[in-house]
Formats: structure tokens, sequence, C-alpha cells
């Protein structure tokens, strides 16, 4: 079977049920590093005016600009999940990578100053789907394909098409 970019699953937010609670930040911080520290999560809540929030992780790009912006190739992508993996030893925290990234996806770890990004929990006993989507309270989080957030989005529009065209409808119907 060849593997299709589509076919890779990410964790999306939906920032409309987002509270920005950060309860995912504390989980990731737990599951990977052992400690309850944001600084330390791979997914990060951010706060977009007084109501709007989105977390944001890896989007497993297709041909990832941050893999290809490491001069000292430190970065690597997994062929069938997508997952960017740093080696530690040849990273030199130059932060490149994380300029890079137009989603503000990688950081650098505050410890060991290296770039570390979502790993969707592959390196942990998480039985196949990523913590911070099993633990949000609000189910902002999904574990998706991007085929899957693109029919949604698809969806999402014929929906508010079908709803504009029903409301000019009535404002024509209550005219006459």
């Amino acid at each position: 079977m060849v593997d299709r970019h589509q076919d890779r699953k990410l964790v999306v937010s939906d920032p409309e049920k987002c509270s920005g609670c950060s309860i995912c930040e504390y989980v990731c911080s737990m599951v990977n590093e052992k400690t309850f520290n944001p600084n330390k999560s791979r997914i990060r809540v951010i706060r977009m005016g007084m109501l709007a929030n989105v977390a944001v992780s890896c989007r497993k790009c297709e041909d990832p600009v941050c893999v290809a912006s490491c001069p000292k190739n430190a970065l690597s992508q997994e062929e069938s999940t997508g997952i960017i993996r740093v080696n530690e030893h040849a990273c030199t925290g130059c932060g490149w990578c994380v300029g890079a990234c137009t989603f503000g996806a990688l950081n650098l770890h505050p410890d060991k100053k290296v770039a570390y990004t979502c790993n969707s929990c592959t390196d942990t006993d998480s039985n196949g789907e990523p913590q911070c989507v099993q633990w949000c309270p609000e189910e902002a989080l999904q574990y998706v394909t991007a085929e899957t957030l693109a029919q949604r989005a698809r969806q999402k529009i014929v929906t508010q098409l079908l709803e504009a065209h029903e409301t000019s409808k009535e404002k024509e119907e209550n005219k006459q």
C-alpha cells in the first residue's frame, strides 16, 4: 500500500470548543517529560483574543520546511507517520527549524536546548492515540487524517451556504 500524506493522522484543535484550559499541555509534558510543565509540552495553547483559543501541534507537512532548514541534518521525517524526529546528538539548538515552521509547532527544549515537537505519543505507552486528545475535557482535540479534516471543512462550508440561502429566502418571503 502506498503511503499518502493525507492518510497521516495529526492532532487538530477546534477553536469553537477549546477553552484554553491548557490540560493538553500539562498531560503532554507529564507523558513525555515526567513533569507538569507546559514549557516542556509538545502541544501549545495559543490565545487569540479574549475568547478564542487554539491548540497547536505538528501538522506533519508533506515537505516539512523544518527538516529542510536544519543546517546539521538533525531532523528527519518518518515516511509512514509524518512524525518529525530530532537527533539530539546532532541538534545544536540553533532554532532555524523553529523559525521555519509556519505553524509554530517546533520549540527548543528549555533544559536540553534541542528542537522538539509532537511525537503523537508514539514514544510512550499511549495505546495508539495522543494523550492530549484523550484528556481534553472539552473534546476540542481530535486525532484525524488530513483527508477527514478537509471533508469536515467542506461539510461546514456547504452547511453555511445552505443556511445563508435559507436566510435570504426567508427575507425575500417576508418582503412580499
